[in-house]
């Protein structure tokens, strides 16, 4: 029998699979499913939706049966914020058979126990992660038909890096060191996006991506213990050494921050405009906005503001 005469909204347990089997196989558009999420890790209903192409209803109703078939994950840190009414839109990652049905097909995974990653997984991991992907899929639907620029994925970046930067266990982890009270002090910033646009004559501009939810402080008095400042201070450092150069073999590069609001948006420019680091572009380097102005915009149209108050687009 088809899977498609069984109705899967049938009231089941939304955290706990059902002990009643009911007739599925995976379909190409399953499959198309799994695979965004061996991208991304995490993905809400609405992501998957936007992301293969199909109306909410119908991707609800295949993740339902996926996730009742062993084939997807429904992490269960959301139980702390998932609302009673079933409002806000379910969360999903790949399971232990999506794993092996991904693997089957040629698929290579560095770990194969993402269930158990799934359940050790906590609510703020969880939504940094999701906030990540709010940025990435925005920037996916807003380039996609356009002639004017394409969108150059993280994969697309690294398959044309050097040698020496594709064979790095993180290829966008970006190391530089600073001078402070005469002592040298090692950084390193790991970016929670790259991304590049590229323009029809060739030439293309590259991005790299913070998503800061207010939870980190700006600035610590020890630049040994993390703040958004020593973040900061790595990228310019980075840049100063044009370390994008060797790395990507980029001319150069933009880091652009998202976080809550215009106030802790200010403090940290006011923080950026205070530090000092050698032969570096300083606060032009960064450009900001403020979360909740973005997602109900176009990131590619969006008035980003730079590190010293000044407004522009990505294009």
């Amino acid at each position: 029998m088809d899977e498609t005469l069984t109705p899967a909204s049938k009231r089941r347990p939304r955290f706990r699979r059902s002990s009643e089997p009911f007739p599925f196989r995976v379909t190409d558009g399953d499959a198309l499913i799994l695979q965004q999420l061996a991208r991304y890790r995490f993905l809400r209903s609405t992501h998957i939706a936007a992301l293969v192409g199909r109306s909410l209803d119908r991707a609800n109703d295949r993740l339902c049966r996926l996730y009742h078939a062993g084939y997807v994950d429904r992490p269960r840190a959301q139980l702390d914020y998932y609302p009673t009414s079933g409002s806000t839109p379910m969360v999903y990652a790949l399971g232990d058979l999506g794993i092996q049905f991904l693997a089957e097909r040629g698929v290579e995974f560095a770990n194969l126990e993402w269930s158990r990653k799934n359940r050790e997984a906590g609510r703020p991991f969880i939504q940094h992660q999701l906030e990540v992907v709010d940025f990435q899929v925005a920037l996916e639907r807003f380039t996609r038909g356009r002639s004017d620029v394409r969108l150059i994925d993280p994969e697309e970046i690294v398959a044309s890096s050097p040698e020496h930067t594709r064979k790095k266990r993180n290829p966008f982890a970006l190391r530089a060191a600073i001078s402070q009270s005469q002592r040298a002090q090692a950084l390193a910033v790991v970016p929670d996006l790259v991304f590049g646009l590229m323009f029809p004559d060739g030439s293309r501009r590259c991005f790299m991506v913070e998503i800061d939810r207010g939870t980190m402080p700006i600035m610590r008095a020890d630049l040994a213990q993390t703040s958004f400042v020593r973040k900061m201070q790595a990228y310019l450092a980075a840049h100063a050494t044009k370390q994008h150069e060797s790395q990507f073999g980029w001319r150069t590069f933009r880091v652009l921050t998202v976080t809550t609001d215009r106030n802790r948006a200010q403090s940290i420019k006011e923080a950026l405009r205070e530090l000092n680091v050698p032969q570096s572009v300083g606060p032009s380097l960064f450009l900001f906005a403020i979360r909740d102005e973005l997602r109900a915009s176009d990131p590619i149209e969006y008035a980003w503001e730079d590190g010293s108050g000044r407004q522009t687009k990505l294009v």
